[in-house]
């Protein structure tokens, strides 16, 4: 298990024990003794499992401390630059995304930052709170509500751009699902009607003697028109629907709709 860094600064022993042995924990602010400890962490990269924490400090006197003696003032800045700056690529990419593939590889790192922004502000609200009179502290939580707003809003337009083209897929792949089954069912028909005159045609196009050379020509009409009524018949035998489509119909209903209610 990895140590906790300790930071070239002198900490009130109240404040020191606050703090974990491992790590430096999650986005939160520790105050004793006039001295405000803001633990916030830098924006996540890739699925945002790991954190990098950013450690400020603030001293009775007013003045910030980062990691340490560093000046905090301009780190603090820093980090929220860094957030506006993962925002505007996030942004971009969702701009030229072009499938769902493009969206879905933005959505990934898109949760976990969109959940340490929103970390970020609720831990300068509560800086806020702590030391009111401070403007730095102030500005940085203004901007962290403008941060955290916009990856929100471009976090729930990426889910609704990727919904849209899943939705619409499904629709296209519906409609061709269709269009096939239109041309399979006009297919059935032409050879439900064509059917049994070619099975005539095939019977009487043998090379045998049937002795029905000789008879008079309406009788090829008459076996004609026996084959194309034999055909009608077989058309509307195979459009009818099944005695059990109709309950089955209605049963598949009722599993997704649950029980209708009578009025």
């Amino acid at each position: 298990m990895s140590r906790r860094i300790d930071y070239d600064w002198e900490l009130p022993p109240a404040l020191q024990q606050r703090l974990g042995a491992s790590s430096y924990g999650a986005q939160r602010i520790l105050q004793e003794e006039d001295h405000l400890m803001v633990i916030l962490h830098e924006p996540p990269a890739g699925t945002g499992s790991e954190r990098k924490p950013a450690v400020f400090l603030r001293k009775p006197d007013g003045a910030w401390l980062h990691k340490g003696n560093n000046p905090g003032d301009r780190a603090l800045q820093k980090l929220l630059e860094s957030y506006r700056a993962s925002l505007s690529t996030f942004e971009i990419q969702h701009e030229s995304a072009q499938d769902s593939g493009a969206l879905f590889q933005i959505l990934g790192p898109l949760i976990p930052l969109a959940r340490a922004a929103s970390n970020l502000q609720a831990t300068l609200q509560a800086a806020r709170e702590a030391v009111p009179e401070d403007a730095l502290v102030t500005d940085m939580r203004d901007r962290a509500v403008e941060i955290a707003r916009g990856i929100e809003l471009l976090l729930a337009d990426t889910r609704m751009s990727l919904d849209y083209r899943l939705a619409h897929a499904a629709e296209q792949q519906a409609q061709a699902a269709m269009e096939v089954s239109r041309a399979q069912h006009k297919l059935n028909t032409i050879a439900a009607l064509t059917f049994p005159l070619m099975a005539i045609g095939a019977a009487f196009g043998m090379n045998l003697h049937s002795g029905m050379e000789s008879l008079p020509g309406w009788v090829y009409w008459a076996i004609f028109g026996a084959g194309l009524f034999m055909g009608v018949l077989l058309r509307g035998w195979v459009k009818a629907p099944g005695p059990a489509s109709q309950p089955a119909a209605d049963a598949f209903a009722a599993s997704k709709l649950g029980p209708v209610r009578k009025k």
